[in-house]
């Protein structure tokens, strides 16, 4: 059913349409106003002038349909003849109006110019603006970019999404899309005239590089990093300051084993991500109210490391500074950098992989062989792949990165598949030699929050009838303290504090947790003798909320695996804390003992910048070719019972697994030289493989070479690891590998 319009009401509706048309067409888009026009097809250009040509265009059309409908009424008498007529008095009027605006449009165009004028030119930007465009573009179909043209479609609609994208140039434009998506990210031909201006790239232009010679002095690392940072970065900077002079003499004997190479001298970006943004605030409280030291004695180390080394260090934990060190496009990272980045090396965490990941945006994939990622935890190869770790069940918050597996750095040799960075643990004498001091009756608890000693009264009472016990626990003004009557705590104390302490101390007491940091170490080298807890059941992500969701399926039996495994007695000691009787014999079998300082060797300086200098000269990520280090002389190859890890069978042999062998396993030739038949040979995905089957004689090989895995096994395979063996006290390295 139709609802009549009376004649006044449509003429009313009719006016305020043809008010809104005109008022439309008047509207001057901000890039034609300015003058920039790339992309527009020629009907778009002509500015202001244009505009009021259009609205006559549109009131002459429009008047000719009035009419057009009054004939076909038959000369009926209607609202229509009305308003035919109030048309054709606006046109006739029309002339006047358009002269009227052009003036108008005149006098406003020289004043904006005056003000153009005045105002100071806009600082130079740092990316190549995309070259006006003149021609009419179209969308190409060209075998080579199949993508092309979905990306143009995607770009249409989304282009204001992210600022970056007007930032290199796009107005929504055809013209301007294509010129973005052909010069900066590939996706689309070049247009005529056009030059790519791309920045990625795996490798470094090729370029005369500086030697890197050993440093002596420490002070320029100290301007380096500043101090400006907040409690965390003074940690760490009064770290390297008190360790400086054995970083020195540990750099001059590095150094007569290395000088005949004459290393170059690489640009290396430190940057840890936990110490930056809100977070990294709220990480630099924690520093003065007890919190986790570890990273930042790492950080610390692998500074001073890289300093001693020769090589051009930057250091950041501002996101500001790291977007103008990246060259990122301001926006929220869809687009690429803007230029090189230029770094050899990006030491980062995984906090940090995130944030580069958000600023770099499509270049990311590009410069990823770059990154070293400090990870405490480890990553085992399962977690490590996104579309494997899906289909698999390992997919965690953690992993899924698609790294090299040793690109990913450990505080300690627990995951062989990764590369073990460590740290420096500090002794009595600060690099030099000293009489080992006379100990008290002491022992001190490692644990600085209550909530670490919940539990543990029994195990703590028992130790407490032969020492006298100490604690350094961190109590908030004004709360009362819940540790055991007998604790004589000291409250939370300075690095210094803590080593005359650690000095009279006999017995340094784990509680369980934390697990794997650095102060078991740092005891033990200031003559401690280390009393740990044994789990009954392995500690793991399936029974701890510290592993839960970890990229990692280790089983861990004692709060510190290495200190149990490569140290032992009489530094370390593991009991089961629910037996007294244990305890407590432990306990005075100690005291019998008396026990000078001692540091792993791939815990001191000299170690540490062994291992740095062993990583950066020979480990490249961002070849395509096969690892050639460790060289396969080094390889022991080692055929594993069914169900048994690589780890496992190695470190049962003396041996460590070595993933970065592994590819010279995985061929039917290596089946045959441990006296298997295969009776069919497949290659597939499945991070156990090359394995063998007993059942079918049936030989698997490996098939994405990101799956290497010394982690892993199966009742079903009996795997083929690739083992070497390690230095005395430098596990990371085989005998010749420096």
């Amino acid at each position: 059913m139709r609802v009549p319009l009376r004649p006044r009401s449509c003429c009313v509706a009719l006016s305020l349409f043809l008010l809104t048309l005109m008022l439309q067409s008047l509207w001057v888009p901000p890039q034609t106003a300015t003058g920039d026009l790339r992309g527009l097809a020629p009907a778009d250009r002509g500015g202001p002038r244009s505009s009021v040509h259009r609205l006559s265009l549109r009131l002459d059309a429009l008047s000719s349909q009035v009419q057009r409908l009054s004939r076909e009424r038959g000369g009926t008498p209607s609202p229509q003849q009305d308003l035919t007529q109030l048309l054709l008095r606006f046109k006739d009027d029309h002339g006047k109006l358009v002269r009227s605006m052009e003036k108008e449009l005149l006098l406003m165009s020289q004043k904006l110019d005056r003000l153009l004028q005045r105002t100071p030119p806009p600082a130079p930007q740092e990316h190549t603006p995309l070259p006006a465009l003149s021609q009419v573009c179209e969308v190409p179909h060209h075998p080579s970019f199949p993508l092309c043209a979905g990306k143009v479609e995607f770009l249409r609609a989304s282009w204001r999404s992210d600022p970056c994208y007007a930032f290199y140039g796009v107005d929504g434009s055809t013209c301007s899309i294509l010129a973005y998506l052909s010069e900066r990210e590939e996706f689309c031909p070049l247009l005529p005239g056009h030059n790519r201006t791309t920045p990625h790239s795996k490798h470094q232009p090729a370029q005369e590089k500086e030697k890197a010679l050993i440093r002596t002095d420490l002070s320029p690392l100290y301007k380096l990093m500043g101090s400006g940072w907040g409690p965390a970065v003074k940690f760490m900077w009064s770290r390297i300051e008190r360790l400086a002079a054995r970083w020195t003499k540990a750099g001059e004997k590095v150094w007569r084993k290395i000088s005949h190479r004459s290393p170059s001298q690489l640009r290396v970006l430190l940057f840890p991500g936990v110490l930056a943004g809100g977070g990294g605030q709220s990480f630099g409280e924690m520093v003065e109210r007890g919190g986790p030291l570890g990273e930042l004695v790492q950080w610390a180390d692998i500074s001073a490391a890289f300093f001693i080394l020769g090589h051009n260090l930057t250091f950041t934990v501002s996101q500001g500074h790291l977007l103008s060190l990246i060259g990122a496009a301001p926006g929220r990272g869809s687009c690429p950098i803007q230029s090189p980045i230029p770094f050899d090396l990006i030491y980062t965490d995984y906090h940090g992989l995130a944030q580069l990941r958000g600023v770099m945006g499509l270049s990311f994939q590009h410069y990823q062989c770059r990154f070293r990622v400090l990870d405490s935890f480890g990553t085992e190869p399962a977690f490590n792949v996104g579309e494997y770790a899906r289909q698999r069940g390992y997919s965690t918050v953690w992993g899924s990165w698609g790294l090299e597996t040793q690109q990913y750095m450990t505080m300690f040799p627990h995951t062989p598949d990764n590369s073990f960075m460590g740290f420096v643990s500090e002794d009595a004498g600060h690099g030099r030699q000293v009489q080992p001091q006379r100990k008290d009756n002491i022992a001190v608890v490692y644990g600085k929050q209550a909530y670490m000693w919940q539990g543990k009264e029994r195990y703590l009472e028992t130790i407490s009838q032969e020492l006298e016990i100490h604690g350094t626990v961190f109590l908030p003004e004004g709360q009362p303290s819940l540790l055991p009557s007998f604790v004589h705590n000291h409250g939370l104390l300075t690095q210094e504090q803590l080593q005359q302490l650690l000095r009279r101390a006999k017995l340094f007491v784990g509680l369980g947790f934390p697990y794997e940091g650095p102060a078991p170490l740092e005891a033990i080298a200031l003559g401690c003798v280390f009393l740990q807890p044994r789990f009954q059941s392995p500690h793991s992500s399936e029974n701890s909320n510290f592993y839960k969701g970890k990229p990692t399926t280790r089983q861990v039996h004692s709060q510190h695996p290495y200190a149990e495994d490569f140290i032992g007695k009489p530094y370390v000691w593991t009991v089961d804390i629910d037996n007294t009787t244990q305890v407590r014999e432990a306990v005075k079998a100690i005291l019998s003992l008396e026990v000078n300082p001692f540091i792993p060797h791939e815990f001191t300086c000299e170690g540490m910048l062994e291992r740095v200098y062993a990583y950066i000269t020979h480990q490249d990520f961002c070849s395509t070719s096969l690892p050639a280090w460790p060289a396969e002389g080094a390889l022991v190859v080692q055929l594993a019972p069914l169900g048994q890890s690589c780890i496992s069978m190695c470190k049962q042999t003396s041996l460590v697994c070595e993933p970065a062998l592994f590819h010279h396993l995985n061929n039917p030739a290596a089946f045959k030289r441990l006296g298997l038949t295969c009776a069919s040979t497949e290659e597939e995905v499945d991070h156990l493989f090359p394995a063998y089957s007993p059942w079918g004689r049936r030989c698997s090989l490996q098939k994405d070479r990101l799956l290497y895995s010394c982690a892993g096994s199966h009742p079903s395979y009996r795997r083929l690891c690739a083992c070497r063996a390690y230095q005395p006290g430098q596990v990371a390295l085989c005998p010749g590998c420096l």
